[in-house]
């Protein structure tokens, strides 16, 4: 019978958020592969967890995944971590997770910690609807591009930024998000956690003049709904009579200018056409 591989999230700072039900997979499991063994040992030392420790990181995943679902085969319990926070989210043991579920073995996720979410419900953005961007690319042109690629995204955006490119990121978008707010989580859970709010303008002032430290976190909101204009029935209704002469169906014609206006295809639909047309 085959072992299970958890995804243990860890303290992204503060050592006191590591959960109960973590503590204990991480003593009851059979290995326990780390993005940074060093960092993970303090760790497991401060728990009073002794377990054997696999090195787990980006230049040697497809080395190790080879060594880890063996073993998961043979029955072993492997835990899974990242240096800080839930592994697999903008660090190394996505494929080893796809392996694991097309070889059959249980995947179980032990939640915990997120600074992505810590910086998403302090920012004052909304939090209702959301994507995660991960790292910005690290080129000037590359980045430029993604995020022009993202500047009508609706939803709050999260991103994560290291300190010597954050200014960048921020004068980017600047140019592509112009005035909307932002919110800058730094060093998140830790002894000199802060949380900046306002402009790109405003947040590029404070960078400037104090030196960006830490591991940051930008929370942006997304694009304003754009308004519509709704015409008045006359001319709704002489753009659904040429849609109709075109050849539409009525209510696939009603649909699209109801999409077009932002308004119910049912009242477009009802207007006052004689039903043959």
């Amino acid at each position: 019978m085959s072992g299970s591989l958890y995804l243990v999230a860890t303290p992204i700072g503060n050592l006191e958020d590591i959960t109960l039900r973590a503590v204990r997979v991480l003593r009851e499991a059979d290995l326990v592969a780390a993005e940074d063994t060093r960092k993970s040992a303090q760790l497991l030392n401060h728990l009073g967890v002794k377990k054997p420790l696999l090195s787990y990181y980006q230049h040697n995943q497809k080395k190790r995944d080879a060594q880890i679902l063996p073993l998961l085969q043979a029955g072993k319990n492997v835990a899974l971590i990242s240096d800080a926070g839930t592994p697999a989210i903008s660090d190394p043991g996505g494929e080893l997770v796809t392996q694991a579920i097309q070889a059959g073995i249980t995947v179980i996720a032990v939640p915990g910690p997120s600074a992505l979410l810590a910086a998403l419900v302090t920012s004052g953005l909304d939090a209702g609807r959301f994507c995660f961007e991960g790292f910005l690319p690290r080129t000037k042109s590359a980045r430029r591009k993604a995020l022009a690629a993202l500047a009508e995204e609706p939803r709050t955006m999260i991103f994560y930024e290291a300190p010597h490119r954050i200014l960048q990121a921020l004068e980017d978008m600047r140019e592509f998000f112009g005035e909307r707010r932002l919110s800058v989580g730094r060093e998140l859970t830790k002894r000199f956690e802060e949380t900046l709010r306002g402009t790109a303008e405003e947040l590029i002032t404070h960078f400037r003049a104090h030196e960006p430290r830490g591991e940051f976190v930008i929370v942006a909101a997304g694009a304003p709904q754009k308004a519509f204009f709704a015409p008045d029935d006359g001319v709704l209704s002489d753009e659904l009579r040429e849609l109709l002469q075109n050849g539409l169906a009525r209510r696939e014609a009603a649909r699209l200018l109801g999409e077009k206006y932002g308004l119910p295809g049912k009242k477009i639909y009802a207007l006052g056409l004689p039903k043959e047309e």
